[in-house]
């Protein structure tokens, strides 16, 4: 009895020693997608006050691949020492074991929660050439020219590559899938007009809607957003319960210290409540979701549970 006690007291001593000691020297964040896109845009935009917050460096790496399977499975298999993280977004933390049969990393098991950092609506957005100010007329354009479409995803099995498939078999349209490298690209293909079609998370396709260079359709969130009034729901055209967007979150390797991740949420929780943040996310379409790490824990169970559903019902397969 005396020897556990000993050790747990030792324990307790080196978690608090680690906690106060905490960070000394610079803090990675792992973006799994490439430069430009929602999640790139977060940890740039957090990283910068975090490292003034925390004393210490912030270093944003974006390391690319199989929709952000590369970088999630670089930080699940990193060092637990609290100085690697994972900024990413429902994709990698909820999509992808639904759609890669061989998925090397466990959202649930292989990380540990942060923190959500924010909540992005999908836009469904299109080429100005497009012949559809709204979603009825665009799917009477659909269903008059099927296949002619081409909808741009962002990555393959991605959030906004669900959420076009979900609205297809919700309204009985084809549309033609050209994947991409990620949110950038898909935008970008869609203002040149190689694609004419896209949902992508408000956060980062919002200000070319303002803009100009994309047409506004629809927005996929509940109700319509105090930040983009003009822009209907996709509910309010007959589609009743459809929600669909991107979270983008923070976890880190599991067995990341329980002083860290609470002084990281903590701090990070601060910076999204300021007003500066605040008006700024919600300018651009995002919301702020306060969570626990538990709770984002969990939300994230829920929504890999929901997307699994939205997988096997539409009988795609992405590999």
């Amino acid at each position: 009895m005396k020897r556990v006690l000993v050790a747990f007291c030792a324990a307790l001593i080196a978690s608090a020693t680690f906690a106060q000691a905490w960070p000394t020297k610079p803090i990675r964040f792992i973006v799994p997608y490439p430069a430009g896109g929602t999640s790139d845009i977060l940890a740039r935009t957090i990283g910068e006050k975090l490292g003034t917050a925390l004393g210490q460096t912030i270093v944003v790496e974006n390391k690319p691949g199989a929709n952000g399977n590369v970088g999630a499975d670089y930080v699940a298999k990193a060092a637990p020492d609290g100085y690697t993280f994972l900024l990413a977004d429902i994709g990698s933390l909820a999509i992808s074991p639904s759609v890669f049969s061989n998925l090397p990393f466990d959202p649930v098991k292989d990380f540990a929660p942060v923190l959500m950092v924010a909540y992005s609506p999908h836009i469904l957005a299109v080429h100005p050439s497009v012949p559809a100010k709204d979603v009825k007329e665009l799917i009477a354009y659909a269903k008059a020219n099927p296949g002619k479409l081409n909808f741009a995803v962002s990555g393959t099995g991605g959030a906004n590559h669900l959420a076009g498939i979900e609205f297809a078999m919700r309204s009985g349209i084809q549309w033609t899938y050209i994947p991409y490298k990620g949110g950038a690209q898909a935008i970008a293909d869609v203002m040149g007009g190689s694609a004419q079609v896209l949902f992508n998370g408000m956060l980062a396709t919002y200000p070319s809607v303002k803009d100009g260079k994309l047409r506004g359709i629809a927005i996929s969130s509940e109700k319509r957003f105090a930040s983009a009034p003009e822009l209907p729901t996709v509910a309010e055209f007959g589609f009743p319960g459809f929600e669909t967007g991107s979270f983008q979150g923070i976890v880190a390797p599991a067995g990341t210290p329980k002083d860290v991740i609470a002084t990281l949420h903590g701090t990070i929780s601060k910076i999204l409540a300021t007003p500066e943040m605040t008006d700024r996310l919600g300018k651009a379409g995002a919301e702020l979701r306060p969570q626990s790490p538990e709770q984002f824990g969990q939300f994230i169970a829920s929504e890999k549970a929901r997307w699994a559903k939205v997988v096997k019902d539409s009988g795609e397969k992405f590999e």
